[in-house]
């Protein structure tokens, strides 16, 4: 093939590529470029989560005709000039390839005016395209519409999204610009409806409160830090609200965004010990740092950043969160090192209730013989040292080949539950699911143990909870056999406008697995009712509804049947964590029968064994 320089217009669609990923990607540097030009009020219009329009409308300084149609040329840019700038950038946009980008594969409306100016102009491009250029009234400031994305590059668009999903990721980036900027005030309108009205706010602080709700800004302490080369402040939250999901993590340096899963390392590191495994805090840190020391032109995204010594500051993240979980009296206090510090008070004798109870002893009949038919029948002492009488007054068989010896229970708080029958026929386990469980033993209120073929079956307790519940909830999703309870008091919840409007969307779904929800606002949902069986405690329901709003906005689960799949199997882990441990025979018999007539009573839904069987043979070997 002949070596050839490719066209304009085709190479603005391979920019785009990497600029322009989704709709999420024009609002974030349309929005950006909106800071960089002075506004102090910033609007953005979204219809069908970008697809079909994204305007940003803003009060800044403006362009006159020549740079109006200037600025959609490649590499156009007011910011540099030299090689030498590029070590001192302190605005978003420097490298002038996002409208550029964004013309290439969209319809594109830029309207504006400065202050020296009475009228404004109007410019018009399609697919890197000048259409027209005309004067037009208009504010000062600058309004820019991007209608059709993706129109002439069929396969982009083919592979948006869902709405919902696309729309959260525009939320996420006007949160990321949002929170850069609070003496700004900004807007979100998505279809005609309000997401967000945003005030300048007094403070970072009011703005978080402002995007996120109050509770995630009252979860939340000061963290800062002075020295030569870094000034650090920001927040960091509070130990006991750190979520298993990710999100509200956020890093800033001089006013940008970026990500950075070293400096993460840092954040999680000053957690330790004091957050479970698998949970994530939230934190809002902004870095100031000379221009001359971090590089922001690492991706066309300017996502990513690359300081001159990121271990340092790795140092200062990890060193000043540390001392702010422990100023707020969130670190342990007490001093291991010091054995003295550790003594615990000795009470006195007027405590006497207090002292612990006394080993209760064992005493044995020497002479007892259980194969013996006389003795057999007599009187032994048993657990505590009380007589227990005969086999037949302790409710179990004289026939100790076949006996049961229900009724016995040990001296201690709980029941032990009954022995184990010992007879040899008991049918085949799995090939008769519904055989009715007649004999158990509760251990530690985690396991069941019961008969089974030719040996014992050990359940365990939560998993087969887990079970049950997923056939349930997957039961209530496909065939619409849902019960809800109603809630004594009905739940608020802040999910944020991003889940917001997921529950707009999949309301219909929540409210078959059986919840009754009610929306609150722009950013809250009300919780009337949960499925029957689930507890209705405020942050058990708060924590079950996020969490299948998170399932919901993920639209990799996209084919049929694998979002009901997952909202079952969330649902069926959190309700199994909340159950209370078995208490007695009844309710463990109860709960093998329901187990056993499922259709997979071996397995939970992510494949983890309900169930083992431990055969004669094996119980020979330990012997």
């Amino acid at each position: 093939m002949e070596l050839r320089i490719l066209p304009g217009n085709i190479a603005n669609m391979i920019a785009a590529g990497e600029v322009v990923q989704r709709p999420a990607s024009v609002v974030k540097e349309l929005v950006e470029n909106a800071v960089d030009a002075g506004a102090d009020q910033i609007s953005v219009i979204i219809k069908d989560s970008g697809r079909t329009l994204i305007q940003v409308i803003d009060n800044g300084k403006g362009m006159n005709p020549d740079d109006a149609v200037l600025c959609f040329e490649r590499h156009a840019t007011s910011k540099i000039a030299t090689a030498e700038d590029l070590e001192d950038i302190t605005t978003f946009g420097f490298r002038g390839e996002a409208l550029a980008s964004i013309a290439a594969v969209a319809e594109v409306t830029l309207k504006t005016r400065t202050e020296d100016e009475e009228v404004g102009c109007q410019v018009e491009f399609a697919a890197s395209v000048h259409n027209s250029t005309t004067e037009v009234a208009a504010p000062k400031g600058t309004n820019i519409a991007v209608r059709n994305l993706f129109y002439n590059v069929p396969a982009r668009r083919k592979f948006l999204k869902s709405d919902n999903v696309e729309f959260r990721h525009i939320i996420e980036e006007f949160t990321k610009v949002a929170l850069t900027r609070p003496e700004i005030g900004f807007s979100l309108n998505h279809n005609g409806k309000d997401v967000f009205v945003l005030k300048p706010a007094k403070s970072l602080k009011f703005r978080i409160m402002d995007l996120l709700g109050a509770p995630v800004a009252g979860d939340v302490v000061d963290v800062c830090a002075d020295t030569s080369v870094v000034s650090l402040r920001g927040f960091v939250g509070r130990p006991d609200t750190a979520k298993k999901t990710l999100g509200n993590q956020f890093f800033f340096v001089n006013g940008r965004y970026f990500r950075s899963p070293y400096l993460h390392k840092a954040v999680m590191k000053a957690y330790e010990g004091m957050i479970a495994e698998g949970v994530t805090p939230s934190y809002f840190i902004y870095l100031e740092v000379d221009p001359h020391s971090v590089d922001v032109n690492i991706s066309p995204t300017k996502s990513e950043v690359k300081f001159e010594d990121d271990s340092f500051i790795f140092q200062v993240v990890y060193a000043s969160v540390k001392e702010t979980l422990g100023k707020n009296s969130f670190a342990g206090g007490i001093d291991f090192s010091n054995p003295e510090a550790n003594d615990m008070p000795v009470l006195g004798a007027h405590f006497s209730e207090y002292q612990p109870e006394s080993i209760p002893q064992v005493a044995i009949d020497s002479e007892y013989n259980p194969f013996d038919p006389v003795t057999s029948t007599g009187s032994v002492t048993g657990l505590g040292g009380a007589s227990s009488g005969s086999a037949t007054e302790r409710g179990g068989s004289t026939d100790w080949r076949g006996g049961t010896a229900e009724g016995w229970k040990g001296s201690g708080n709980g029941n032990f539950g009954r022995y184990v029958d010992q007879r040899e026929d008991y049918g085949k386990l799995f090939e008769e699911k519904t055989m009715p469980v007649t004999q158990t033993i509760i251990l530690g209120g985690k396991y069941i143990i019961a008969p089974a073929r030719d040996g014992l079956m050990i359940v365990n307790v939560r998993r087969a909870r887990e079970r049950i519940l997923y056939d349930r909830a997957l039961a209530a999703l496909t065939k619409n056999e849902h019960v809800t309870q109603a809630s004594m008091f009905p739940v608020k919840v802040e999910v944020g406008a991003a889940n917001k409007a997921v529950f707009d969307e999949k309301a219909e779904l929540l409210a078959r697995l059986g919840f009754d929800i009610s929306p609150f606002g722009t950013d809250t949902i009300v919780v009337n009712g949960v499925p029957e069986g689930y507890s209705c405690e405020e942050g058990k329901i708060q924590t079950m509804v996020s969490d299948l709003l998170l399932i919901l906005s993920d639209d990799s689960s996209s084919l049929p049947g694998v979002m009901e799949s997952a909202m079952a199997e969330k649902i069926a882990l959190l309700g199994a964590s909340s159950c209370n441990p078995l208490a007695s025979p009844p309710e463990a018999r109860h709960l093998l029968d329901t187990l056993l007539s499922s259709g997979n009573a071996e397995l939970t839904a992510n494949g983890k064994r309900i169930m083992s069987i431990m055969t004669t043979a094996q119980i020979e070997k330990l012997f």
